[in-house]
């Protein structure tokens, strides 16, 4: 027989985005969280505890590294005596756990509406209006709200889950006790990408096995071949190839690959792709189906196909970012505090930015070129160098590009891809425009561009394309 039901008006199965729902308009209301953790303990969702954050506070060591490396041909000899791994696992974790900490706390101890599971849940039958779910206990709960926001879950291949081979993936890998010598890195992404440039970047030898036949081919064709061109000249980079078999060989593995070699290192680290956790919901006993990829299919305002049940971030996005995730969390927010046939807000998913940081960084945002033409726009495009500018020439910069894909018939932007130096933050000047439709040749010449600054990149791209 069921245990009786805990009732609340809503239930929110995950800390990260999802946490950020419950403010002073939801204090009378009765809550339940409902999260286990990315690993015991941890409160805050993936970005926070094993993701963005934490990442890029071992990406910027990594950049300080190979910057004094590359002092040489600016004319500073300089060189990098060491790397403290321990030291800089210890800054981020130090600071990063009592975030998580203090997050749980705060929510146990100091929200009196709000109440904490930290366990595993799933949906079963709903009892009328009421949506149920069971705990890893034995308690069920329930609610007339339902926020699925239970995030992805790293992607392992079979060859490698079934091996026995001991693995790490980006949960865990940041909390080795010291840098390994050797590292190999299976995937040809995002997350591989970074990882490579963070172990490259502290000292470690990096070999990357990607099965396509360039690394970020989510990218734009262009910034995807520069990258790999670049990068195959500071990680050894098997391009084509796949793992046949892997196993451990005495504190170390050794990897062997489609392309007939065999790898050995310390540390295997899998950077596959991710998965959204809503397979592990149980969803179906709720009324709803998962989509061809596994996700919560959801409308513009983040309503899922059952009524009272709404979803964020990625258990049902493609996306994977956490600014994302934030945007939408706002939008359920509001909507949970209209009616559910009257949405008051909807997600705008039209020019999402997303940026990889690595070694050179990588930002994006819109269509890629072959993207724009394949919906028959009529494009024109214009590659820009770093060296093409006062600031890049200060750099000695031979690698960095900007490249900008406008609409010929509307004169806006569709489409921007930078690679390189703090491409990330010289974006954000597109993203505005994009975002407001303002037109290139008014974004150029409207206003003043710093010179020599960096991003006259920018405006320069802006002027070169052809309308």
């Amino acid at each position: 027989m069921t245990a009786a039901a805990r009732e609340f008006d809503l239930v929110i199965i995950g800390s990260g985005s999802g946490n950020s729902i419950p403010d002073d308009r939801f204090a009378d209301r009765s809550i339940a969280i409902i999260d286990r953790g990315v690993y015991d303990g941890a409160y805050g969702g993936t970005c926070l505890n094993i993701g963005c954050i934490p990442t890029k506070m071992f990406v910027y060591p990594a950049d300080v590294a190979d910057e004094a490396r590359d002092g040489a041909r600016l004319g500073v000899d300089s060189s990098v005596a060491g790397t403290r791994w321990a030291d800089i696992r210890d800054r981020v974790f130090g600071r990063i756990d009592p975030i998580s900490a203090g997050g749980l706390r705060y929510r146990v101890e100091d929200c009196p509406n709000i109440t904490v599971f930290q366990q595993d849940a799933t949906f079963i039958s709903p009892d009328g209006d009421l949506h149920r779910l069971t705990l890893a206990d034995g308690t069920v709960v329930a609610a007339r709200q339902v926020v699925i926001a239970a995030g992805s879950r790293p992607v392992i291949p079979p060859v490698i889950a079934e091996s026995g081979v001991a693995f790490h993936t980006n949960d865990d890998i940041m909390r080795l006790p010291e840098l390994p010598a050797r590292v190999v890195i299976v995937g040809s992404g995002y997350i591989a990408a970074e990882f490579a440039h963070v172990f490259s970047g502290l000292g470690s030898a990096v070999t990357v096995v990607a099965r396509g036949p360039r690394l970020l081919r989510a990218q734009d064709d262009t910034i995807s071949h520069r990258f790999t061109e670049i990068v195959t000249r500071r990680w050894d980079v098997r391009l084509g190839t796949e793992v046949r078999a892997a196993r451990n060989v005495g504190a170390g593995v050794e990897v062997d690959l489609t392309d007939g070699t065999t790898v050995a290192a310390d540390v295997l680290l899998v950077a596959t792709g991710r998965r959204p956790n809503g397979d592990g919901l149980g969803v179906s006993a709720a009324g709803l189906e998962l989509d061809d990829a596994g996700r919560v299919p959801v409308d513009p305002h983040q309503r899922t196909p059952v009524r009272g049940i709404y979803a964020l971030g990625d258990v049902s996005s493609h996306y994977l970012l956490k600014h994302v995730a934030n945007h939408e969390a706002r939008v359920v927010q509001a909507n949970l505090l209209a009616d559910w046939d009257s949405p008051v807000a909807t997600s705008d998913h039209r020019f999402v930015p997303g940026a990889v940081f690595t070694r050179p960084q990588v930002a994006s945002v819109g269509l890629t070129e072959a993207q724009a033409r394949r919906r028959g726009l009529d494009v024109a495009v214009k590659v820009q160098t770093y060296g093409d500018v006062a600031y890049g020439w200060a750099m000695e910069d031979t690698e960095g590009l900007c490249k900008l894909i406008a609409d010929r018939s509307t004169g806006l932007l569709v489409g921007a891809h930078l690679l390189g130096y703090q491409a990330s933050a010289l974006i954000q000047s597109v993203i505005t425009a994009m975002s407001f439709s303002i037109p290139v040749r008014e974004m150029a010449r409207g206003q003043y561009w710093i010179h020599p600054a960096l991003p006259e990149l920018i405006e320069n791209a802006l002027l070169g394309l052809d309308l």
